[in-house]
């Protein structure tokens, strides 16, 4: 499928992503705005990043484009995304930096939640349900200081648990709002 969306910056840039049929991709717009409010925000580069609905994967793939360290671990339930990310993953000859399971999120809480420094978080809009089931569980499982990006539809905003979780940045990009939560201690 022919898209837009594209790796906005590092040793990837302008590298066009494939789409899964379907797809509600977050635009590339919006992503460059997250990506510097997270820049701004961030001590240092994720070592490990998890992107949870991983789509088309073009958040963990920016992540791997933008910090050569970081290792990446995409998610999705869907086989056609998986595909998708596999395809997108091999034009950019990632290698062992990135691992792809298909995996039902919430599922893979314990076993990716915890060693994550970012989690990205864009369910489905039509199943707002996950990624409010996603962060409370993961107000249980990621460790106290790790950042999730968790983007949900204007209209059917949700607030996570405040003694689990700090709100460092609110924004709204079109449908789309972006929260940024920090861990507590």
């Amino acid at each position: 499928m022919d898209s837009k969306l594209q790796i906005i910056s590092g040793m990837h840039r302008g590298r066009k992503l494939a789409l899964p049929r379907g797809a509600r991709p977050t635009q590339n717009r919006a992503r460059i705005a997250l990506f510097n409010m997270l820049m701004s925000i961030a001590d240092t580069a994720p070592g490990v990043v998890w992107d949870a609905f991983a789509g088309s994967g073009a958040f963990g793939l920016e992540c791997l484009s933008r910090f050569p360290d970081c290792r990446v671990v995409l998610t999705d339930v869907a086989p056609d995304s998986i595909h998708t990310v596999r395809q997108n993953l091999a034009s950019l000859n990632a290698g062992p930096r990135a691992t792809v399971v298909q995996a039902d999120a919430i599922g893979a809480a314990s076993r990716f939640g915890a060693d994550a420094d970012w989690i990205f978080i864009d369910a489905p809009y039509a199943h707002a349900e996950l990624g409010r089931s996603l962060v409370a569980r993961l107000g249980r499982e990621m460790r106290p200081g790790g950042i999730v990006i968790w983007e949900q539809e204007v209209g059917h905003e949700f607030v996570p648990d405040e003694n689990a979780w700090e709100i460092l940045r609110d924004k709204r990009y079109g449908r789309a709002r972006f929260l940024i939560l920090q861990r507590r201690a």
